[in-house]
This record gives structure tokens, sequence and C-alpha cells, in this order.
């Protein structure tokens, strides 16, 4: 009886152990998709914070090109519009979508420069492009290790357990921040 009792209690530790094994496993998963989550919504908010400081910009290149392009009203009507429709946004679908718009707005502004070689001059409309340029570059990385965190985030929740562990958290599936297809065309130069 004392063999059969050992035999018992080697079989019930082992059980606790296998049991508790897998609760660990179940929390660290649990835990790794809530990590996974937050930091999509950390990059996010970096993008949102370049996307910021390109706002912020854009009402001084404005003006600056104002004084040469006084006809061009329609396209700064189209700029204050995306900037207030980004700022309206609650998801962060609909502030990749008004990002979106803006972006293709404010390359036609850019493109004004052609147009008024006295803008191409102006000491204040370099300087605003050039800060304008450099947080274009910041978005572009913001953006992409948004879309990385974002894509681990996804293929985490495809996989059997992740699907259940990412439902048990209440995490969905993450938006990517991709580029509009007016900016994947080839810009076309007229002399």
């Amino acid at each position: 009886m004392k063999k059969g009792l050992k035999y018992l209690l080697i079989v019930l530790a082992i059980l606790l152990l296998m049991l508790s094994s897998a609760i660990g496993w179940g929390i660290a998963q649990y835990n790794k998709v809530i990590s996974m989550d937050e930091r999509v919504k950390a990059q996010w908010a970096q993008v949102e914070n370049q996307l910021k400081r390109r706002y912020d910009l854009i009402p001084n290149l404005v003006e600056t090109v104002k004084g040469y392009a006084k006809h061009e009203r329609e396209l700064f009507e189209k700029i204050a519009e995306a900037r207030t429709k980004y700022f309206q946004a609650r998801t962060v679908n609909e502030k990749i979508q008004r990002s979106r718009q803006l972006e293709t707005v404010l390359s036609r502004l850019l493109l004004l420069r052609e147009a008024y070689p006295e803008l191409k001059a102006n000491e204040s409309f370099l300087k605003l492009q050039d800060s304008l340029e450099g947080t274009e570059n910041r978005i572009s990385v913001e953006r992409k290790r948004y879309n990385d965190a974002v894509r681990e985030l996804n293929t985490y929740r495809r996989t059997v357990f992740g699907r259940f562990f990412a439902a048990l958290a209440g995490v969905g599936e993450a938006q990517y921040y991709e580029i509009p297809k007016a900016e994947k065309e080839v810009p076309k130069v007229k002399f």
C-alpha cells in the first residue's frame, strides 16, 4: 500500500507540475498579445507625433506660398480642409485615411515652386520646405516601425493559440499605414 501511495503522489506531483506549466504558458501568451497591442499603440503615437509636426508646419508653408501664388486659392482651401479633417478623425483608420488625403494635396503645394521661380529663392520657403522634408522622412521611419508592430501582432493573431489569446484579451486586427496610391505613381514632369 505504501508503494501504491508513493506512485500516486508522484503521478499527482507530475500532473500538478504540468498544470502549473500550462497555466504559466497561458499567462505568458496572454501577456504577449497585450504587449504586442501596446507596441502597436505606442508606434502609432510616434507616427502621430510626426504627423502633428507636419500639420504644425503646413500653415507657415501655406502663408509663405500664398504671397506668391494668390490664384491657387483652391489648393490652399483643400490643404486647410484636409488638415481639419485629420484632427476631427477619431480612429487610427480614419487618421490614416485623412493623412493620405493631405499627402496628396501637399505634394501639389510643393510642386508650386516649379511654377514660381521667385518662390524657389525665398529663404522662408526653403527653410519650411527643408523642415517639411525632414518631417516626411521621420513620418516614413515611424510608419515603417508602426507597420512592423502591426505585422507582428497580426501574424501572431493568425496563429492557432494567438487567435485564442487575442480574442481573450480583446485585441483585434491592427490596420497597416500604407502609402496612398497617388504616391506610388511616378510623377509626371512637364516643361
